[in-house]
């Protein structure tokens, strides 16, 4: 559900564009409100988590993010751009929350030397999450929306009253079901028997090294800080690219698709990015993770440079191939970045939660650079990102207590 929301965010870019008449800079307000909720409430959420514990903290947020699929409604029936950013403010708030919440839990329910591993499964069956929104957002609203936009404009030929019908009925269900599965959820993990662990350092194995003594606060730790910010990019250029995809598709020196069908293509980024994670649960088992990041961040810079250069169906299918290396990114720098802080790592996933504002800052600078350099040039952006995660991946990552820098203060 966290991978289907978030993703449906594609969809929306282009369906709200045109429905308000939107330039790039202004559309990419969905992400910029969306993943700015990550930014506000990631640090509180560290603290609400702090006495009830993870388990409970994934039902809350599961509550938070179906109040804001309800406020999709009342938006929708409002016809306001506003309302719309709240409704994705409130709904991005209960995905912050349950990101504090489950990427340590998942990190911590086993080994440390397989966290990496199995935060890669977790994601991937997240990746999932985000294959499914892009067809059936497409099937849902997109193509919903283009239907009653041409049955309507039989009988109502002016041009945004034929939008704003189209944009009731195609938004409004979709959401409403997302609401009640969310509800349902939240009711059905309270009663999962998981164990239920409110202090990390009561339940990570010991077959690592913890340095967590070292300092009185996480933001000290280099390899944290330097993690954050690979977060940071990561999320934004993964996020860019999904957000201008179906436009990028539908340009006439690409692939000339109607949104509907783009948006249908954009599930095989996110399908890559799914394989991506599946096979990297496996094979980050056998190789160093860090080789497997190095790897993977520069064939998709590499990938990325390749889409700018190329033009057609090479250029489509370049750009789709990037989800495939970007899969294993998230989990895998987040792991890094938490390792050895057993007593901080409640306060370390919050800050790498917040990092997730990369996906609100990017694609609104990448919209900028769309709407004065043209859409296929701006994906400059997601490759510089890209560079800086594989320097990340070659140093940044090594804890400075596992370099024998032991002499902290």
């Amino acid at each position: 559900m966290w991978g289907f929301l978030t993703s449906l965010n594609d969809i929306l870019i282009p369906h709200l564009k045109a429905l308000f008449v939107l330039n790039y800079t202004e559309v990419m307000l969905i992400q910029f409100v969306f993943f700015g909720a990550y930014f506000l409430i990631s640090l509180p959420s560290g603290l609400i988590l702090g006495k009830p514990g993870y388990k409970r903290g994934v039902s809350l947020a599961l509550l938070i993010a179906g109040i804001g699929c309800l406020i999709f409604y009342p938006a929708a029936s409002m016809r306001s751009y506003p309302v719309f950013l709240l409704a994705l403010f409130v709904m991005a708030s209960g995905i912050t929350l349950l990101q504090v919440s489950a990427n340590p839990y998942v990190a911590i329910l086993g080994p440390v030397r397989t966290a990496s591993s199995r935060l890669n499964f977790a994601q991937a069956v997240n990746s999932l999450g985000h294959t499914l929104a892009q067809y059936f957002g497409s099937l849902l609203i997109l193509s919903v929306a283009v239907k009653t936009i041409e049955e309507i404009s039989k009988l109502n030929p002016e041009g945004l009253s034929v939008y704003h019908l189209a944009e009731a009925s195609s938004v409004q269900v979709p959401y409403l079901g997302l609401a009640a599965v969310l509800f349902i959820l939240a009711a059905l993990f309270t009663l999962f028997k998981l164990p239920d662990i409110a202090n990390t350092s009561d339940h990570l194995e010991g077959e690592g090294k913890n340095f967590d003594h070292l300092h009185n606060n996480a933001w000290k730790y280099k390899h944290l800080y330097l993690g954050a910010i690979a977060i940071f990019l990561n999320v934004g250029a993964g996020v860019s690219i999904g957000s201008f995809l179906v436009n990028f598709l539908s340009e006439p020196v690409i692939a000339g698709l109607n949104e509907a069908d783009a948006g249908k293509f954009v599930s095989f980024y996110w399908g890559g990015a799914m394989i991506g994670r599946f096979i990297g649960s496996v094979v980050l088992r056998e190789i160093k993770p860090t080789k497997g990041l190095a790897f993977n961040s520069a064939a998709a810079c590499l990938f990325v440079v390749a889409t700018i250069l190329l033009t057609g169906n090479a250029a489509m299918w370049t750009m789709l191939l990037v989800g495939l290396f970007n899969s294993i990114m998230f989990p895998t720098v987040f792991t890094f970045a938490i390792k050895g802080l057993r007593k901080h790592t409640t306060q370390a996933s919050g800050i790498l939660v917040m990092a997730i504002v990369g996906g609100a800052v990017i694609p609104l600078l990448q919209g900028i650079l769309a709407d004065n350099i043209g859409i296929h040039h701006a994906f400059i952006l997601p490759a510089l990102c890209y560079l800086y995660i594989i320097c990340y991946a070659l140093k940044g990552s090594v804890p400075e207590f596992e370099k024998g820098n032991l002499n902290v203060t």
